[in-house]
């Protein structure tokens, strides 16, 4: 897939402000594109505080704070608030969300493919993106890599990254996951590859010590007691396999070129499990992206995707022509 980008640089904003709710996932992604305009956005997070805790929390800006040039929200908590904004600056924010909103008033809105509807394609201000945006570059992991490498491998062999999540209401991490995920690895050590895995936020205790079983002269797993090395893992990579209950770690993996490879683990039949299965037929079928584990790892070649990008040129090519 050949990735096009405008190019139009003309005006940037210079005060941004990236508002979410305090979850990694959606704030990371309004960061992500918010560090294509300045190099830290100001953060403002939504309180899910209630009753009367609630009337306790400071407000999340004041009118006496610099006007943002450029609000980015994502997650539906952030809504009201972010139009809230618009309306308190005299409507002169330009305001953008990573997310089909459920009330209307953002000057652009960018909505995941697999949970597009055809009926958005009549709407100028919405537009497709693939997967979701993030702050992973290979430019951020590129000076990492010689010294990651070193570290997770230092006879030279390949590098495998395997990423895992947690349950989610579409994928249960039971013991049938696990064992998934420890054959897997075991067989890439066998192949002679140097394997790397790490859990995620959302993984369970129960998931974090059945990947410790795998702890090995070739095989190290993050055991949650240090920093993560994420970073590192994703720089060291060869390639990486991921669980199939995330969406936001494909997206990341895919900026790097390096293969990537989806696992298939225990599924909850449902309405949440189709989204998930949109998505990854969408990676592997319709772009040719990623591949699906089947026991080995290949190379295969695919123009890195750079989405986070993508979206910023769009919305620096709108704010330009206002």
């Amino acid at each position: 897939m050949q990735v096009h980008y405008d190019e139009e640089k003309s005006l940037d904003a210079r005060c941004v402000w990236a508002v979410a709710e305090s979850k990694a996932g959606t704030l990371t992604q309004c960061l992500g594109v918010g560090k294509q305009f300045v190099l830290e956005p100001a953060v403002k997070l939504i309180s899910r505080a209630r009753g009367i805790k609630k009337w306790f929390e400071p407000p999340l800006f004041r009118r006496t704070e610099e006007r943002p040039e450029l609000v980015i929200s994502c997650g539906f908590r952030a809504e009201p608030t972010v139009l809230d904004i618009k309306s308190a600056y005299g409507g002169l924010p330009f305001t953008v969300h990573l997310q089909r909103p459920r009330i209307e008033g953002y000057d652009l809105v960018f909505v995941s493919r697999h949970d597009w509807v055809d009926e958005l394609a009549n709407r100028p201000n919405y537009h497709q993106m693939v997967g979701v945006p993030h702050q992973i570059t290979w430019a951020r992991l590129a000076p990492l890599r010689d010294a990651a490498r070193r570290r997770f491998s230092p006879d030279g062999r390949p590098i495998a990254a395997i990423f895992v999540g947690g349950s989610n209401g579409a994928y249960v991490y039971d013991e049938t996951t696990h064992e998934t995920i420890r054959h897997a690895a075991r067989q890439l050590e066998r192949e002679g590859w140097r394997v790397v895995a790490s859990v995620s936020r959302r993984s369970e205790d129960n998931t974090q010590q059945a990947l410790l079983e795998l702890n090995g002269e070739n095989i190290a797993v993050w055991d949650r007691q240090t920093e993560n090395p994420y970073l590192a893992y994703m720089a060291a990579a060869d390639a990486f396999l991921i669980t199939k209950d995330s969406i936001t770690m494909p997206c990341e993996a895919l900026a790097t070129g390096k293969p990537v490879f989806t696992l298939d683990i225990t599924p909850v039949e449902g309405p949440r499990l189709d989204k998930f299965v949109r998505y990854h037929r969408d990676l592997h079928e319709t772009l040719q992206l990623t591949r699906p584990f089947e026991g080995k790892i290949e190379a295969y070649i695919y123009e890195p995707l750079d989405e986070t990008r993508r979206i910023a040129s769009i919305i620096r090519s709108k704010m330009n022509r206002m």
